[in-house]
């Protein structure tokens, strides 16, 4: 059974970091692709940030030089370090993964099975 628990969110000020973690467990294959996705009041669901079992990592123009995505196989961990934070990143934030690699679109919904329940950022 696979479970995906987000923790780091919070309530921050514009300019200001956040730290999300998202360790995995029971998925045996290590061919697989995780992602951030958030979600805002009034927005539809949208991809932040992935990376493939390859450490190739694919950013939303939006976050791009902000954020940074990690992968800790070992452990499994999917980390999303956040910095310079602006009151359009606030929403509610998720782990997913898609068991697959090499997704031809890494940042659609549509290829990750399991999720999170998400974790809230706040900026303000």
């Amino acid at each position: 059974h696979v479970q995906l628990v987000e923790s780091g969110g919070g309530s921050v000020q514009a300019g200001g970091s956040l730290r999300l973690s998202c360790p995995s467990s029971g998925f045996r294959s290590r061919k697989y692709c995780m992602g951030w996705f958030r979600q805002g009041a009034d927005k539809e669901r949208e991809g932040v940030a992935s990376i493939d079992i390859d450490g190739t990592t694919t950013y939303t123009d939006s976050v791009k030089d902000r954020f940074t995505i990690s992968r800790v196989i070992g452990d499994s961990t999917l980390s999303l370090q956040m910095t310079d934070l602006k009151v359009e990143d606030s929403g509610m934030y998720y782990c997913a993964l898609a068991p697959r690699v090499a997704l031809s679109n890494p940042l659609s919904a549509s290829y990750y099975r399991i999720w999170g329940a998400g974790t809230q950022v706040t900026v303000s």
